[in-house]
């Protein structure tokens, strides 16, 4: 009798693979940790914003998502309305972002960020890809190829969920 793959096991807890084709969960299973690795390296040079890495992560969804409600925000950041209204709260205070009654319906209010936020995001993000540039500096035209078409693959692959799917 064959056994079945598992791709992790924690006491009773057992997670069979997601495919049946070993190579893809291999695949997933080492983009996964590279991910991890890679965003932890560029997320250093979140530091010099003075941000926690919550608060910019909701200022990231108001630039790129907004203008939005809080309960926007907190389905965006998977967190309930108390934590994001604290969160913009905060944002708020130092002039990251600012709260305006909506033009659509005047019983809503909405978040949206400041000139003062999306320069803060912008110069972040400037910094977090120098870091990732420096990085791929002494790869090959051909390894900075096959990275280029990985990028595009990835793209592909995630433009085909649901766009509130994070």
């Amino acid at each position: 009798m064959a056994s079945k793959r598992v791709i992790c096991s924690v006491g009773y807890l057992s997670i069979p693979p997601f495919t049946t084709d070993p190579r893809a969960d291999d695949v997933a299973d080492r983009l996964h940790s590279v991910a991890i690795r890679l965003l932890r390296c560029v997320r250093r040079e979140d530091d010099a914003t003075g941000l926690t890495g919550a608060r910019l992560s909701a200022l990231s969804v108001v630039v790129f998502g907004g203008p939005l409600t809080v309960g926007q925000l907190a389905a965006a950041e998977q967190v309930r309305s108390p934590t994001a209204s604290k969160l913009v709260a905060e944002l708020e205070a130092v002039g990251l972002v600012t709260r305006a009654t909506s033009t659509v319906d005047r019983r809503v209010t909405e978040v949206q960020a400041t000139a003062r936020g999306r320069w803060m995001l912008q110069a972040g993000r400037r910094r977090r890809v120098a870091n990732l540039t420096s990085r791929l500096a002494d790869l090959g035209s051909d390894e900075l190829a096959a990275l280029d078409r990985a990028a595009e693959i990835l793209e592909d692959v995630l433009a085909d969920r649901d766009p509130d799917d994070p």
